[in-house]
């Protein structure tokens, strides 16, 4: 079995997914699998990852249009029937002998977090990584993340959840991502003398600031998926499960290049139209502030930021019971005026 799994949810990116695959070929180590979760695509993207390579024997699980494994309702499995919706291939790397992995998965469109929900229902690797579809990794990004992993869990000590070295339980690995325009960390680096952080420190401590790369076990991600959402809400944010690991378990942190960004702008952008987002899933975003509330790597000032967006939510979903809800009664009440207000602007600029 291989150690990593990348895994890329992707929704009419066929014009870019080509530059991820292309990638993951030029690796320089061939310790991996790449998982392809099409979120309901019509530009193609099927019969492009179609020709890449010759199909082989697959095994994915079917999902739902959450991602959700086992919950197919009979029109999914007709259709199935009709039209497979998965399929893996075998793509030659460029470098050295031996075939990249290639599975493709069709979903209908649930939106990003469904994505996810769907990679760790067939996600079976020691440890597994988003790469967006709009992005790619660097030649010897994979080589690095294996060998930086083993230095702490040797292939003896792969099923232990203590490092060996450390004595430490670690959730994974922080790395960076890197601009393509500037070739520069999104964020700078992090500090040198550092070895591993929650999460969440790193932003509260003012450590670093930006987008960083998280490398995570899957045993431990598979606790805490599926997320489960609301129908018609899309801007679900993922993190939603990768907060409740790293705020538990530490992350090693590895000052390398693991993946190149390129920033989408418009329409084609996630990272767009925020304002839009808390309109159109305050379901999502609600869920996302309350559970944000009972981290333990929190600050009060973070709290307090979660807080106001919360009330901010519950006015837009025109929530009742809003205080309670919420796990920080003192807190709410004092901030609900606040909320209130973001309330207002949200409206204001979705005008």
């Amino acid at each position: 079995m291989k150690t990593l799994t990348v895994f890329t949810p992707t929704y009419n990116r066929a014009h870019t997914l080509g530059r991820t695959f292309a990638s993951l070929c030029r690796q320089t180590c061939h310790d991996l699998e790449w998982l392809i979760i099409d979120d309901g695509s019509s530009d193609g993207t099927r019969e492009m990852v179609e020709a890449w390579g010759h199909q082989v024997a697959c095994q994915v699980k079917d999902v739902d249009w959450m991602g959700r494994k086992g919950n197919l309702d009979e029109s999914n499995l007709n259709q199935m029937k009709a039209e497979p919706r998965h399929f893996s291939i075998e793509v030659p790397f460029e470098r050295g002998e031996g075939n990249l992995k290639i599975t493709y998965l069709y979903k209908e469109n649930g939106g990003l977090y469904t994505g996810y929900n769907a990679a760790y229902a067939n996600v079976d690797t020691e440890l597994c990584v988003c790469i967006d579809s709009d992005d790619y990794m660097p030649d010897d990004a994979v080589e690095k993340i294996v060998g930086f992993w083993r230095k702490y869990y040797p292939e003896d000590a792969r099923s232990t959840d203590f490092s060996p070295v450390t004595g430490k339980n670690y959730c994974g690995i922080q790395g960076l991502d890197f601009n393509v325009v500037d070739k520069q960390p999104i964020g700078g680096k992090f500090p040198e003398e550092l070895k591993d952080i929650y999460l969440h420190e790193l932003h509260l401590k003012k450590l670093h600031s930006g987008d960083t790369k998280q490398v995570l076990r899957t045993d431990l991600m598979k606790k805490v998926s599926p997320m489960i959402g609301y129908e018609g809400e899309k801007n679900f944010n993922p993190i939603y499960m990768t907060i409740q690991i790293c705020d538990q378990y530490p992350l090693l942190l590895m000052n390398e290049n693991l993946c190149w960004v390129e920033y989408q702008i418009g329409g084609d952008s996630m990272s767009q139209g925020i304002f839009r987002q808390y309109v159109n899933s305050p379901r999502s975003f609600a869920k996302l502030r309350l559970l944000e509330m009972t981290l333990k790597h929190n600050t009060l000032k973070d709290k307090c930021r979660s807080v106001i967006h919360y009330v901010s939510s519950c006015l837009l979903i025109k929530d009742k019971n809003w205080l309670r809800k919420s796990p920080e009664k003192l807190l709410t009440m004092m901030l609900a005026p606040v909320g209130a207000a973001l309330y207002c602007y949200i409206q204001f600029k979705n005008r």
